[in-house]
Formats: C-alpha cells, structure tokens, sequence
C-alpha cells in the first residue's frame, strides 16, 4: 500500500471511529455531568493512565486548571502522571501497581472523581487506583478502549471509544475529554 493510501486508510478509520463515538453522546455528557457536580462541591478531577494516557491524563488536567476556551477561574484538577519523585518512590517501595494508588490515598478526599485512561483497560495500576478510590468514597471513570478490560466492570462509570488500535484510542479519548472540558466550562461558566 502506497504512504497517501495508508494515510487515507488511517484517517478512515479514525473517522468512523470517531461517528461511532457519537452513539455515546449521552454517556459523555453524564461524565461531563458528573464532574461538573463533583466541581461545583468544592471536589477535584483527577487523572491517571500509562504512557501516552499519561500525557492525557496531564493534557486534561490542565485544561480543567488553565482553560479550554473560557478565560474562568481555575479548575481543581490534577494527574498522577506527573510527580517523578512519588512515582519512583512509590515504584521503588510499594512497586509500581502502587503508583497512583498510594498517591490518591494521600490527595484524594471523598467526592472527588477519578478518570483512568487505558487503551487495553487492564493497566494494574489504574485499577489499584480504582480499588483505593472505592474504599475513599471518590467516584470512578474509565475511559477505555478495545472489549473495556478488567477497568470496564471496576469502574462506576465506563466509556468504551469504538477502535481497537491504541493509536486511535487514544485519538478517541483525547476527543472525549475535550468534550468533557468543555461542557464543565460551558455548565460552571456560561
């Protein structure tokens, strides 16, 4: 297959991808929903995920805490993607399942929300984080791609983007959560 016709391929499917997604348009916006509602109560959003879900993760959270598109007051969010010294801390001493867990048993408080991203949905330490959080009364999310994996049944709340490759998961995903961010801005601030 030519370079422009693998192009045309990938960004065929992430097209269709992408009009599948619209068939959860109501599950996106009780996410929305649910964040705005956990903001709006003086709780935070939190974030965590692998790789390049961990970039997500940081992208999301900043654009709770900077802007997306209203110039607003900030926005109580954060990643657990972040902080080098815990995660090799933690890594070290607990192992690295712990990662994000042992983080929100210090930073997290009941009526917070955690959003796992995963493209497979079975990242070890999403769901550690995902047990903690249920034993700290702080709402669950996941954000997962492919069959959902073990994260689709251990969180509260699951969106499953339709697309197999992590590639166009994560496309997916960063879509969605700019969906997220900008309906949170449009309900606290418009």
């Amino acid at each position: 297959m030519s370079k422009p016709n693998y192009i045309r391929e990938e960004l065929r499917l992430l097209s269709e991808g992408a009009t599948a997604l619209q068939q959860q348009a109501d599950a996106i916006a009780e996410i929305a929903e649910i964040c705005t509602a956990a903001l709006r109560n003086g709780h935070k959003i939190i974030f965590c995920g692998n790789g390049g879900s961990a970039a997500q993760s940081q992208h999301l959270a900043a654009e709770l805490v900077g802007r997306y598109k209203l110039d607003r007051p900030a926005l109580a969010a954060l990643a657990l993607t972040v902080d080098s010294s815990n995660i090799t801390a933690i890594a070290n001493d607990y192992g690295y399942n712990e990662i994000f867990s042992r983080q929100l048993e210090g930073v997290g408080r009941a009526g917070d929300v955690l959003i796992g991203l995963s493209t497979s949905g079975n990242s070890p330490n999403v769901l550690a984080a995902f047990t903690q959080a249920d034993k700290m009364g702080i709402r669950t999310i996941a954000l997962v791609g492919r069959d959902g994996g073990k994260m689709a049944a251990a969180a509260q709340t699951t969106l499953i983007v339709p697309a197999e490759t992590s590639a166009h998961i994560q496309e997916l995903h960063i879509a969605t959560g700019h969906l997220i961010c900008d309906l949170i801005e449009k309900d606290i601030y418009s």
